[in-house]
């Protein structure tokens, strides 16, 4: 019986009219919950399994997407520009402030690794939800962030970051893992620093620094910046040479508060509480001094 001859009889007999039609009219809306068991639901034995493995460090790494194109059309300095990685760090620690199970992250020029607890259940651990989460934080607060770093400079086209995730198994595998990525920035750093110290001091092109640099050790890149130049790598920045490595921590601050007292008077006495915040460090983490400071970054392996 179609719902106009429903509406038709209803309205001859005059009786029930309200009534009869919120009925009718709701039944259509009634069987939305039928939807998932459609005929079509079988697309769903296509999507592949893609949950972490457990009582493993989750890893996420961003990198940016062909930022050196990026950094050139923004006009970024070389060979290190500190409002892009301040604006790098803000970003990290935005994702890290929306996902708390992010028990530590690090990061030099346009990457950042974001470590999970190895107990996390965080999006059921799945990988895929996992980095696709950190790597829309990410993007959104760069673009977000950028004026309160690049001020009136224009963002010309909004940047792109392309990410994988690895699971380790162990803190050794994991604290390898970071020095990993620590050693990365210290050789990327101190050739980019002779590179363009050969180009904005010495007068070479940048094929001829290219040339200049090429078969050389680290040796003797300090070499030249010393001999040279009267630089001394050591007395670099440590944010340049160390990157940065973004821990929670909890700090004790002070605040104001004003107290209404029985006498209907107020007064403001001072309250100390202890809150936890995303701190940044520029230091070693290859070595042990670093975690030996921060015991409770690493979770014990028999868990």
């Amino acid at each position: 019986m179609s719902l106009f001859m429903v509406i038709g009889k209803v309205c001859r007999f005059g009786v029930g009219v309200r009534s009869t039609l919120v009925t009718v009219l709701a039944r259509p809306f009634a069987t939305s919950n039928n939807m998932a068991k459609s005929k079509f639901e079988y697309v769903r034995n296509f999507e592949t399994d893609d949950t972490c493995l457990r009582n493993c460090y989750i890893v996420v790494r961003l990198d940016g997407r062909n930022f050196h194109k990026f950094s050139e059309q923004h006009k970024f300095t070389k060979p290190n520009d500190d409002r892009a990685l301040g604006l790098m760090v803000r970003s990290a620690r935005s994702v890290m402030e929306e996902l708390e199970d992010i028990t530590i992250a690090y990061g030099q020029s346009d990457e950042f690794s974001f470590v999970f607890k190895r107990t996390s259940t965080w999006f059921k651990r799945r990988a895929s939800k996992l980095m696709t989460h950190v790597a829309s934080q990410l993007s959104s607060s760069y673009v977000f962030y950028w004026k309160e770093f690049f001020g009136e400079q224009p963002l010309l086209y909004p940047p792109g970051f392309d990410g994988r995730v690895v699971l380790y198994p162990s803190n050794r595998n994991l604290k390898d893992y970071l020095s990993w990525r620590q050693a990365d920035c210290h050789i990327n750093n101190l050739y980019n620093t002779v590179f363009w110290t050969l180009v904005q001091k010495g007068g070479l092109t940048t094929t001829q620094a290219e040339d200049r640099l090429k078969g050389t050790l680290a040796a003797d890149k300090n070499e030249i910046l010393f001999s040279e130049f009267d630089i001394n790598y050591n007395n670099e920045s440590a944010l340049h040479r160390k990157g940065t490595t973004l821990i929670w921590e909890k700090r004790d601050e002070t605040v104001t508060k004003r107290l209404k007292l029985p006498n209907e008077e107020e007064k403001e006495v001072s309250v100390t509480r202890s809150r936890k915040r995303v701190e940044a460090y520029h230091c070693d983490i290859i070595g042990d001094q670093f975690w030996g400071e921060h015991p409770n970054i690493l979770e014990d392996d028999n868990c």
